[in-house]
């Protein structure tokens, strides 16, 4: 019978039936999913809950950033670069060592508990004084135990389940991180009384690196200079401390860079403005001197035109040498610098300004990422790139400005000396004169420029501004945790627990090859029959049915039974036989012998004549079932009471009465011929011409011939009289098996070697019963509900 296209009704009922492979097992599911939110809860009972701390700063434009920093945009990467180093600055790792050790963070007290211990950080039950260096503390790795016996005193140990020591408060107490000094927080000991302590000491180092973990610094959007800090502790107290602790950190690391800058240009000035002050002195004593001693009191009136001309060009002169000294002092000063050190601001025309403006920011810069990184790391790479390129081009400005003021000194002294050839004609003293009062002008102008920047210095690092704008200080995002969240943990622990069920019975299924019940064996029959299936039996349950029988066994059998007699009369002819039937399987243990007794009992109990004939002559197994009170051996001819088939074939002088056992078993009558005894050639015995006559003879007196034969797959027996049955059972067991093992039956019928093949599948649990372990059998039997108690 060939199998008809797939329907939208067909596909349907596979779906229907893959659901009911899982849903006959929703007892697993529930109490996988019941397991699985107890373990969820007991989870949420004993995490430790995680509270967010978030702030937000705006990083902030340097007011001097038009001094040309902007024409290498392209090489630094712009704005979006800037506030990228910014929060790599923000999260260095110095900036973290820095907040462990202002807050304490690698010193934690925490009281223990049954199960979990929870850390006490605003006002611990007792104070920590350490009498070792600070280095000694910031890299230490040790525990001790404190337990609050007392007001005075306490119990001291480094390992929990060692016996404590007691000591009173303030003593000293020797450990291997020096000695410790413990003292009572009269605000909060009585809350702890009687509670142990576990103190915790661990290096600075370690510390920081698990913060800098945590903390998540991101930037919003790419064209903002707005910055997000975030970090989860399961104190909110703790989490907005270190976030605001990193934020005032990272300002004043950088106000410090900028005061180092301002602290380089005073140094310079004040060296300067010392030189020249001496200078500046002896000119004035010079002043003094040659007035007392040649008595010059005043300038005559005829030499005033030609002076005054001298005095402005000696002015001239005099800005030119001060601007050339300024000039070759710097480029004396760049020449001379190894490193990358900060230069002195504000000294020389406005274009050099802007350059020194610009490598000191550089060198800010390539210094605070020194702090966390190393001179091999591709952006101080970078940086180093282009401070030496703007060295070097700071070094070729101020050469090109000093030969550019040498030329300019030189002709306005060309001038100065034709001043003074007309000056000279004035009498010597006054010449004399005024050649120190233009000298002690020169040095008093530039002793006043100096004293004008060292002042303009100060003021500017006075108002420096913070690198940085809080917008939002550190605060609680939410006065719940953010972890675990109940639900999302419920929720993952049902699907995990609908999920292992489920994995395991698909896998099961996946990598399943056996034959469960009739519905798969009729998948891989198609057009061959299925007469039915058995239950599986318990060891409490009979094992022979018996009249009047209404177990579940005894209605499968039933079934197989209609089955069995529609075969029979579909294709019997007219005055032809058609009662001969085989029971075989692939191998020994799948229940042939126990379906061949039982369906010769359920035939016998419609008053039909049955013979149960046991062909298995290598391993007899009839005879194990009708034993017991229950079974009545009518009478037969005393001097063949233990002949049965190998005898009857053997000696030619038996008849089939000879080996014919009537009995009468559970009200049941029924006629057995044994297999007898286990001869040595049992395939030459059974090729017998006697077998024909025997078949021949049997089927004509009775209504059923049940013959129980030997395994398919294990001996050649059954094909060797396959010839004489009009019927072959072929007898599967559910969960023994294989799928493949059924193929080899259906190749023998389609190679004609068989015919008349059935199957009956044995050993059925009862979830599978019927199709897809729904419908099953006892009907008329009343069962409680499993909900009803």
């Amino acid at each position: 019978m060939k199998s008809n296209p797939q329907t939208p009704t067909s596909d349907s009922s596979e779906l229907k039936e893959v659901i009911s492979e899982y849903t006959k097992y929703w007892k697993w599911f529930v109490l996988s999913s019941i397991f699985a939110l107890i373990l969820a809860s007991i989870y949420i009972r004993y995490a430790t809950p995680q509270y967010a701390a978030a702030a937000k700063i705006q990083i902030l434009e340097e007011k001097n950033s038009g001094t040309g920093l902007e024409l290498f945009s392209d090489v630094l990467g712009g704005g979006k670069n800037k506030v990228i180093d910014e929060i790599e600055l923000i999260g260095s790792r110095s900036n973290f060592i820095e907040v462990v050790k202002e807050l304490k963070l690698n010193t934690r007290i925490q009281v223990m508990g049954n199960v979990i211990s929870t850390e006490l950080y605003n006002e611990p039950p007792i104070n920590l004084s350490f009498i070792a260096e600070d280095s000694t503390i910031n890299n230490a790795n040790f525990d001790f135990y404190v337990t609050l016996s007392s007001s005075t005193t306490f119990g001291y140990s480094e390992e929990e389940d060692k016996p404590v020591k007691v000591y009173s408060f303030g003593k000293n107490i020797s450990s291997e991180v020096g000695d410790i000094v413990i003292t009572p927080n009269i605000g909060s000991f009585e809350k702890y009384k009687d509670k142990k302590l576990m103190v915790s000491i661990r290096p600075v180092e370690f510390v920081a690196l698990g913060y800098k973990t945590a903390m998540v610094i991101s930037n919003t959007d790419e064209k903002s200079n707005i910055v997000d800090i975030r970090l989860e502790d399961p104190i909110k107290e703790k989490a907005i401390n270190i976030v605001n602790t990193l934020i005032r950190i990272y300002n004043e690391n950088a106000i410090e860079d900028k005061q180092i800058i301002a602290d380089k240009t005073s140094k310079f000035i004040n060296d300067r403005i010392a030189d020249i002050s001496g200078s500046l002195s002896t000119v004035d004593q010079s002043a003094q001197d040659f007035k007392t001693e040649k008595g010059v009191t005043d300038i005559p009136v005829e030499t005033n035109i030609n002076l005054s001309a001298g005095v402005a060009n000696q002015q001239e002169l005099a800005a030119a040498r001060n601007q050339l000294n300024m000039a070759a002092s710097m480029s004396s000063l760049v020449e001379s610098q190894n490193g990358f050190e900060v230069l002195p601001a504000n000294l020389g025309d406005p274009a050099t300004n802007s350059a020194i403006a610009q490598y000191n920011q550089l060198v800010s810069e390539r210094k605070r990422l020194l702090k966390s990184s190393n001179e091999k790391n591709p952006i101080i790479v970078n940086l180093d790139q282009q401070l030496n390129g703007l060295k070097n081009s700071l070094s070729s400005s101020l050469k090109s400005s000093v030969d550019n003021l040498s030329l300019t000194v030189n002709s306005l002294s060309g001038q100065q000396a034709r001043f003074n050839s007309k000056i000279y004609s004035s009498p010597k003293n006054e010449r004399a004169l005024r050649d120190i009062t233009r000298k002690q002008q020169t040095t008093e102008e530039l002793y006043l420029y100096l004293l004008t920047k060292r002042e303009e210095a100060q003021i500017q690092v006075a108002s420096q501004a913070p690198k940085s704008k809080t917008i939002d200080s550190g605060y609680s995002i939410s006065r719940f945790p953010v972890s675990p969240k109940k639900n999302v943990v419920y929720l993952a622990s049902l699907i995990l627990g609908l999920l292992i069920p489920f994995s395991i019975i698909y896998g099961r299924d996946l990598l399943d090859n056996k034959v469960h019940n009739m519905n798969s064996l009729e998948k891989i029959t198609t057009d061959t029959p299925v007469l039915g299936e058995i239950p599986k039996l318990t060891g409490k349950e009979e094992k022979l049915v018996i009249k009047e029988d209404r177990s579940v066994l005894a209605e499968s059998l039933r079934i197989i039974r209609t089955n069995l007699d529609y075969l029979i009369k579909s294709k019997t002819n007219s005055g032809e036989r058609n009662n001969v039937i085989f029971v075989t399987s692939s191998v020994p243990g799948e229940g042939k012998t126990f379906l061949s007794t039982n369906l010769s009992m359920i035939l016998a109990s419609t008053n039909k004549k049955v013979l149960l004939i046991g062909a298995d002559i290598r391993n007899p197994k009839i005879y194990t079932f009708f034993t017991g009170s229950n079974v009545d051996k009518m009478s037969k001819p005393s001097r063949n009471k233990d002949a049965g088939l190998t005898e009857y074939l053997y000696d030619n002088t038996l008849t089939t009465k000879d080996i014919i056992n009537p009995m009468l078993v559970h009200h049941n009558t029924i006629d057995v011929v044994y297999s007898g005894r286990i001869p040595p050639n049992p395939a030459e015995l059974l090729m017998s011409d006697r077998m024909k006559e025997l078949f021949d003879e049997v089927s004509e007196r009775y209504d059923y011939v049940i013959v129980d034969t030997a395994p398919l797959m294990v001996v050649t027996d059954t094909l060797l009289i396959s010839q004489y049955a009009n019927h072959l059972i072929y007898v599967i067991r559910a969960g023994v098996t294989e799928n493949k093992a059924v193929g080899y039956p259906l190749k023998l019928q389609s190679e004609e070697k068989i015919k008349g093949l059935c199957f009956v599948v044995n050993d059925v649990k009862n979830s599978e019963l019927g199709y897809g372990g729904k419908y099953g059998y006892g009907y008329g039997k009343s069962q409680k509900k499993w909900w009803r108690f």
